[in-house]
């Protein structure tokens, strides 16, 4: 019987390795995603308004997405414990990026962009991506070294509550893709509508806004999967 017991304590905790390991490099890759700005939004989708516009943005994550367990394969970009598949750690960082980036748009289109720089906003995207809602602006994120360690503490088990919840939803390679293009594309859509929803009632008009300055891009690029399939979802969005 403890034999039992200690089998499965070791794969409870070897469960939870591998879960910590890919959070953490979920919030490694976030400030890493390109994001575009309104400005480079709008020139991309001429006489879009921001409903339209989130739309196309949806569509082309969701299309990304569900493309994503039949394209990425195993993807050698991480060392994964033996508790989770090199090609489900692929799946999991990969899907990430994609609704981050989209998260990260929405907030454009509805005239929410966070305060602070590249570091600043990735944080709080990320805990908006984990919560599934807009970030209040009116509690902007203080980056510390000390609440920056309780704050990456926190993402870390915000992340795997949610990638754990989802879990099913990201193994196509288990249940075949089929499927699991259509677990994925529902779940990042019903994913960015629950944040477009809680953004659009906030949102500020682009004839209201500030002149803003052009966000800051990344200097260190992404995995080469999760690169190419960020442009799935831009290049989806435009088709």
């Amino acid at each position: 019987m403890q034999a039992v017991r200690n089998g499965v304590r070791k794969g409870r905790d070897s469960v939870r390795a591998a879960g910590l390991h890919v959070a953490d490099r979920i919030i490694e890759n976030a400030p890493r995603v390109p994001v575009r700005d309104l400005a480079t939004l709008r020139a991309q989708f001429p006489g879009l308004g921001p409903d339209q516009l989130a739309d196309k943005l949806i569509a082309g994550a969701a299309n990304a997405t569900s493309a994503v367990g039949a394209g990425i394969g195993a993807a050698a970009m991480l060392p994964v414990p033996p508790a989770m598949p090199a090609e489900l750690a692929a799946e999991i960082t990969a899907v990430a990026a994609i609704e981050l980036k989209l998260v990260a748009e929405l907030h454009e289109v509805y005239g929410l962009r966070p305060p602070g720089g590249l570091k600043d906003r990735s944080l709080a995207f990320l805990a908006a991506w984990t919560e599934e809602r807009g970030v209040d602006l009116t509690k902007p994120a203080t980056l510390n070294a000390a609440l920056g360690l309780q704050m990456r503490r926190e993402l870390r088990q915000q992340i795997m509550k949610r990638t754990f919840r989802n879990l099913p939803n990201l193994m196509p390679f288990m249940v075949g893709a089929a499927v699991g293009a259509v677990m994925n594309r529902r779940d990042t859509r019903k994913v960015a509508e629950k944040v477009r929803a809680d953004l659009r009632r906030r949102a500020v008009a682009w004839d209201a806004l500030p002149q803003l300055p052009p966000l800051e891009q990344p200097a260190q690029p992404l995995p080469e999967a999760i690169a190419a399939a960020l442009e799935v979802a831009d290049q989806d969005a435009k088709d």
